[in-house]
């Protein structure tokens, strides 16, 4: 027995994995996650106007982490992030809504914790954007689910998520159902004429009741959280249970949730260890930590709390726990966005928890809007209702408009709202061209599946993950990001170079030789004759490119080739960009009648085809 004993502590070496122990020499771990608050909405990080007694309590015992960031800005991405401790560009997850197969080498967290013996529960969101069922991971996982029906003897990995921030309560029907129960009071506890409206925003009325509403939502979620915290405690578990509590992007107002700036992605995070478990936590009690943390940190960070080293698939770092990693020197979060439900767009940062690089692939198109979901915010429709009008300063005009800058340089400490681009200040190009190298690299090193278009998807890696073809590419990376770049930058002396690689016989190489000249625009026309050739293309997200361009041009084969695509075009991602690009370019008139009518009345269409239907449907009568 004494030698099954020794081989078993030697294999756990090799292996990295330690055998169960008794619930008494385990940390119970208490998740609370809230969804949609940036960390600037908190008191505890400096929100004068907040009211948030119980997180502020938390992080005055606990440890409050200053840069703390969510990879991706929208929460299905962000969860899947976290959920397998790997970068969503690199599992193929970074499409919001989408279901893609993932390789199986990716495995949950969840599953680490529960071969170590803990009983793990979900209450209740899943949300974690790949192929699979996100309830079998857990022991439990529904709105009942609770760490209090574990088996005895069973440390517990408990998520409790916490909607009453999400962005929807700034929806009038959520409004007036969470005045009406009781969640938040009838009249604001702060007088919208007197909250204080970030620079990057206009001050519209709209914003102002957004805002004084949403502080009342904030110390609803504040109220929820406490009530989490005294069930544990009056469980008599608190003593052996380390807390989390963290938003799940950032948010709630425009220009928050799905951008890439601070009001997007950094989140509040705050830890409480109990002193049982201090030697877990390099962290004093009341400390507030400045060494950048992530979201891809957490999953290893929570093997770390039980003894296991970071599996090889896991991209991130332990920042607690007994396989604690130190912070490299150059610690920067990588961030990304990409489609938010319906519309496309490729965007890629980098922050050191000062300066933000931002690189933004699609130029070609505005900033606003990512979803058309947010316009169920006063505030969203009332910003877009001032531009139409005219009624705005010019800088808050940008965001509608195009071009994009390709390109954003932020100092985060000097411009906390990020409203000062500086990429394009000579005194700061040394650093500019060193983040642009570092993003470069890291692209590569998390064979950042961003770089094919999602449309390409299916026919490109037929029925395996996109990561799983990527990955059969590694040695191509390099270019295929350098041409990503240069077709992002907009400058015409790459025109010869974008036009020689039309007819390239990888289709990805392809696709952004044509995107290279669509955001040239009217810079492109030397091209018009090649790209009328691409128009024969086997693959339909570089055909609509190629159409794009030619109409920007004036060329009417253009026009006539995305109303030809829409009898061909199959897949529902094609579909759905060629949807977009038919309703950016307002060519709505000249849909077919009897596409609309056949299309409305075929039971297997698509939803952005029955969308696209309707709405020219609607307004043809």
């Amino acid at each position: 027995m004494r030698f099954v004993k020794y081989l078993f502590a030697a294999l756990a070496l090799v292996t990295g994995n330690l055998p169960a122990l008794p619930a008494a020499d385990r940390p119970n771990i208490l998740w609370i996650v809230s969804e949609d608050n940036a960390s600037h909405w908190l008191g505890c990080y400096g929100n004068t106007e907040a009211k948030t007694p119980r997180l502020d309590a938390l992080a005055a015992g606990g440890t409050l982490f200053n840069h703390a960031y969510s990879n991706a800005p929208v929460c299905a991405v962000a969860r899947s992030t976290i959920l397998n401790g790997a970068y969503a560009v690199t599992q193929g997850t970074q499409h919001m809504r989408s279901r893609h197969p993932i390789p199986a080498t990716f495995k949950p967290y969840v599953t680490y914790l529960r071969e170590q013996g803990y009983y793990c529960t979900n209450n209740a969101k899943t949300d974690y954007n790949f192929l699979g069922n996100d309830e079998a991971i857990w022991d439990v996982c529904s709105e009942d689910a609770t760490y209090q029906d574990r088996p005895k003897g069973k440390p517990f990995f408990a998520v409790f998520n916490l909607g009453i921030s999400h962005e929807s309560t700034l929806f009038s029907d959520k409004i007036a159902a969470n005045r009406k129960n009781g969640t938040i009071p009838n009249t604001p506890r702060l007088d919208p004429a007197t909250v204080t409206v970030p620079p990057y925003l206009p001050d519209l009325p709209e914003i102002r009741s957004d805002i004084a509403i949403y502080h009342d939502n904030m110390t609803a979620l504040d109220t929820a959280v406490g009530k989490l915290l005294d069930k544990l405690k009056s469980a008599g578990l608190a003593d052996d249970t380390i807390i989390f509590y963290y938003s799940d992007h950032g948010g709630i107002l425009p220009r928050g949730k799905r951008y890439l700036l601070d009001t997007g992605v950094r989140v509040p995070m705050l830890l409480h260890v109990p002193e049982k478990w201090r030697s877990l936590s390099p962290f004093k009690s009341g400390q507030r930590v400045d060494e950048n943390v992530a979201f891809v940190d957490l999953a290893p960070t929570l093997l770390s709390l039980v003894g296991l080293d970071k599996p090889s698939q896991m991209q991130g770092r332990a920042f607690l726990g007994s396989k604690r990693q130190e912070p490299a020197e150059t610690n920067d979060v990588f961030l990304f966005a990409d489609r938010f439900d319906e519309i496309y767009g490729l965007r890629r940062g980098l922050t050191d928890g000062r300066w933000k690089y931002i690189r933004n692939f699609h130029p070609n198109l505005p900033g606003a809007p990512y979803s058309s979901y947010q316009f169920g915010q006063a505030g969203w429709l009332a910003w877009q209702k001032a531009w139409q009008d005219g009624k705005l300063d010019a800088r808050f005009n940008q965001i509608w408009e195009t071009p994009q800058p390709s390109e954003r340089l932020f100092d985060t400490q000097g411009d906390p709202w990020e409203i000062h681009n500086l990429a394009a200040d000579p005194a700061h190009a040394e650093r500019l061209a060193a983040m642009r190298g570092r993003l470069k690299t890291k692209m590569i090193e998390t064979a950042d599946t961003g770089l094919i278009p999602e449309p390409m998807w299916a026919e490109l890696a037929l029925k395996k993950p996109i990561a799983s073809y990527l990955a059969e590419r590694k040695g191509d990376l390099p270019a295929l990001v350098e041409l990503a770049f240069a077709a992002s930058e907009g400058n015409a002396k790459n025109l010869p170079h974008f036009q020689s690689l039309l007819t390239d016989k990888d289709p990805v190489t392809r696709y952004w030789a044509t995107e290279g000249c669509l955001i040239l625009g009217k810079s492109a026309s030397p091209a018009a004759d090649a790209l009328v050739g691409v128009l024969a293309d086997s693959h339909s997200a570089i055909r609509v490119a190629a159409a794009n361009e030619l109409f920007t041009l004036g060329n009417p084969s253009g026009k006539a080739a995305l109303l030809s695509e829409l009898e061909s075009v199959k897949e529902v991602n094609a579909e759905r960009n060629l949807v977009n690009t038919l309703m950016r370019l307002n060519v709505l008139n000249d849909i077919p009648d009897t596409w609309v009518k056949r299309t409305l009345n075929d039971k297997k269409a698509s939803e952005y085809l029955k969308r696209l239907a309707t709405r020219v449907n609607q307004e043809r009568k």
